[in-house]
């Protein structure tokens, strides 16, 4: 069983039978369906999605051929809202079935990030008919949560805002002059890195970490997509699964200069989201790659 559908409200699957039961509906009764036949194959590749609630629901993925369908794996899924980064990404299939995993470097992370790709189809298209070529893409990130904590915010002013947006557009800048061979923003970033450990350093004796860290990113345990997380809630909704009535949090939040939304089990969520606190917790991280229309 998918350890994450409990963030969109299937906390009481405990069987394996539960969960065959919850996926031959799904076959059965799926809202939207998409395929693209494989190269050089009499088969094709298929999705089918069905909705558990607003913008969340799961996805299940499988070969089509004379025989019929033939299941490979599902997950769950929170749909995302606006746009997450602007940056490419390259991704690269998964040793099993046709899942694949997205890399994307973003100045503001200061990491690679790696996710989830949600739209597997839709990448294998686009790939078929070379429009990913030359593209300008977009993706827009989401992350499922099995628990997390509701931080206070930092105190701050409208100036202070304002620095905070200016201070990620030129880091991202200077990441990616460093990127291309630019000395100078090899060095601006090696002195800036220099000072805020510095200041760290004499803070942390007297402060506590979290009034000093305001949002993090940060990869967590032994799997590639999952990360540790640190982000202010810029809006939120409780929503309701439509098939166990369980409620789930969906928040949008701001970190590192990132914008994207995340979901959890009312369950596994300590405290009360309101806008302007701040989420820690651990997410698995996906990703919907953007394709021009």
């Amino acid at each position: 069983m998918h350890s994450y559908l409990r963030a969109i409200g299937f906390s009481e699957i405990n069987s394996e039978y539960e969960m065959e039961k919850l996926l031959d509906d799904l076959f059965r009764t799926y809202e939207k369906h998409d395929a693209v036949k494989l190269e050089g194959e009499h088969r094709a590749f298929v999705e089918m999605t069905k909705s558990f609630g607003p913008d969340m629901g799961i996805k299940l993925c499988g070969e089509l051929d004379e025989h019929g369908f033939h299941r490979q794996f599902y997950f769950p899924f929170l749909k995302g809202s606006g746009i997450t980064t602007s940056e490419e990404v390259m991704v690269e299939k998964k040793v099993n079935g046709n899942c694949f995993t997205g890399v994307c470097d973003d100045g503001r992370v200061g990491i690679s990030l790696i996710f989830y790709l949600q739209n597997p189809v839709e990448f294998l298209k686009e790939n078929v008919l070379n429009h990913l070529k030359g593209q300008k893409i977009t993706t827009t990130f989401t992350g499922l949560s099995l628990n997390g904590m509701i931080l206070l915010p930092l105190e701050k002013n409208e100036e202070k805002r304002e620095l905070r947006k200016e201070y990620f557009s030129t880091r991202s800048s200077l990441v990616s002059a460093a990127k291309n061979g630019n000395q100078d923003a090899i060095e601006n970033l090696t002195l800036e890195d220099m000072d805020i450990y510095g200041m760290l350093s004499r803070r942390i004796q007297k402060e506590d970490l979290f009034s000093i860290v305001e949002t993090s990113f940060m990869p967590y345990g032994m799997e590639c997509d999952q990360y540790q997380i640190l982000g202010t809630i810029n809006f939120y909704t409780k929503v309701y699964n439509g098939c166990t009535k369980e409620a789930v949090y969906q928040m949008n939040l701001e970190c590192n200069g990132m914008n994207f939304d995340i979901c959890i089990n009312q369950k596994d969520l300590m405290g009360e989201p309101e806008v302007g606190r701040r989420f820690k917790g651990k997410v698995w991280l996906q990703g919907k790659i953007n394709f021009p229309k």
